[in-house]
């Protein structure tokens, strides 16, 4: 049993030992294995994330990873185009919609025209004057007229001038030619005329009280033509006239240049057309040819005219309101209107002792020409009393 004694205290020195340096070791291994645990979780977890992706990758899409970031890149952009695109779409319709309402004003624009309200659906037309500036010039008398002349009847004394020269469309003041030559021909003035499809107006789409199918007196016919500027029954007279209407133009260009009415050009009887022309100085002399014509001057100057047409009577008005005004003594006048032409006035009148003759071309305004009139006969009688204080007394 001795010799055990030395081998059993060695082996309680060696686990001793072991003890000893196990409790001098544990401190340290507490604190690696709880710095290491989360690490090992960290990897654990990333190693987790990283496998699924790789597996659908894998599973999925059998296409190399470059080629497949492209076309997501591809498609990302489309979806972010066509995000961008939506508005201007939007707009693009607005746009389309807002175009489309001009078209719906055309189509309304011919509907009134069939219905006629051409004229209100029409654009405005610059008369011949304007275009050549004509309204701008000044005078003493501040006229609406671009073109004026007052002459004395008797003596050819140019009392007042604006413009005389220029050629210009004359409108209705055409009808003094064609009742000159109406009166001219000696026809019979109580031959019926019958106003035909031919008749109606197709230059203007002006209106007539007159209808298709209406018989009335060749006398009658130049009552209204003359009084009442009537388009229907001008040119009843034209295309009755013995020869047609092409004679009857014919015999119209003819009389102006016997009278030796230069700048005068006649394509029809009515004035509607703006080829009818003339200046103020042929003017003067056509209204002085026509007032030698009784008849004439007797039919322009009649203030008012009653016809009966089948079941209805119509009461028919002078166009020239100063045939009314008591203060006027007026032996011919015709008045004229369209947008070429602006408004016109011819006259002959009796203005302190002398006769005149006036005329007003491309006036602005529905009563303007009769102003310019007035303002006219005032200066006239003006300058008359001046002359007569200016006498010397005794």
């Amino acid at each position: 049993m001795n010799f055990l004694a030395p081998r059993i205290q060695k082996a309680f020195q060696v686990a001793a030992v072991a003890l000893l340096g196990a409790a001098l070791s544990w401190p340290a291994l507490s604190q690696a294995s709880s710095s290491t645990k989360p690490v090992a979780k960290k990897t654990v977890n990333a190693d987790r994330k990283k496998a699924p992706s790789a597996t659908s990758a894998k599973t999925k899409r059998p296409v190399a990873s470059k080629k497949t970031a492209a076309r997501s890149a591809d498609k990302a952009g489309n979806r972010k185009v066509a995000r961008a695109s939506q508005p201007a779409k939007r707009q693009r319709v607005t746009v389309a919609a807002n175009t489309q309402r001009p078209a719906l004003k055309k189509v309304s624009a011919k509907r009134a025209a069939s219905a006629g309200a051409v004229a209100a659906a029409a654009p405005l037309t610059l008369s011949a004057g304007e275009r050549l500036g004509l309204r701008e010039s000044d005078d003493p008398l501040d006229l609406n007229s671009s073109v004026a002349l007052v002459v004395d009847q008797d003596s050819g004394e140019v009392l007042f001038s604006k413009n005389e020269s220029a050629v210009l469309p004359i409108a209705s003041l055409t009808k003094l030619m064609t009742g000159l030559v109406i009166a001219d021909a000696n026809l019979p003035m109580e031959e019926m005329i019958t106003i035909t499809r031919d008749d109606v107006d197709t230059y203007k789409g002006s209106g007539s009280r007159l209808p298709v199918g209406t018989t009335l007196s060749r006398g009658e016919m130049m009552h209204l033509s003359l009084m009442s500027s009537e388009n229907r029954a001008a040119h009843a007279l034209g295309r009755t006239f013995p020869g047609g209407m092409q004679q009857f133009v014919k015999l119209m260009n003819s009389k102006a240049q016997e009278l030796g009415m230069k700048d005068t050009r006649f394509v029809e009887p009515t004035g509607l057309l703006s080829w009818n022309q003339s200046s103020a100085s042929d003017l003067v002399t056509l209204v002085s040819a026509a007032y030698d014509r009784p008849i004439l001057r007797q039919l322009s100057t009649s203030p008012s005219h009653q016809l009966d047409v089948g079941p209805r009577t119509l009461q028919y008005q002078n166009s020239n309101r100063l045939i009314r005004n008591p203060e006027w003594d007026i032996g011919l006048q015709k008045t004229g209107y369209i947008a070429e032409a602006g408004r016109c006035l011819v006259m002959q009148t009796k203005i302190a002792g002398r006769k005149l003759i006036m005329v007003f071309l491309d006036s602005t305004g529905k009563l303007s020409r009769l102003q310019d009139a007035e303002r006219v006969r005032r200066w006239v009688e003006a300058k008359k009393y001046q002359e007569l204080f200016a006498r010397p007394q005794g």
